[in-house]
């Protein structure tokens, strides 16, 4: 596998929460920062070495009301 892929979405409660597709992988952070460390270490530990992604791409998901 060459690539992961995270949708990442703003949580009503504050902070991110991001899950991967086609994985079971979920984290979740209060800083934008710290969710990309919180995904890079969930990443390592769900993968062997030998399998670990080259690259981790970020789904950014916003949702937006606008009132007619």
């Amino acid at each position: 596998m060459n690539e992961v892929t995270f949708l990442v979405e703003e949580s009503p409660e504050g902070g991110y929460s991001a899950r991967a597709l086609g994985e079971s992988i979920f984290t979740e952070a209060d800083e934008l920062a710290e969710l990309k460390k919180q995904i890079v270490d969930a990443v390592r530990c769900h993968f062997e070495e030998a399998n670990l992604p080259k690259l981790i791409r970020l789904h950014f998901v916003r949702e937006e009301l606008i009132a007619v």
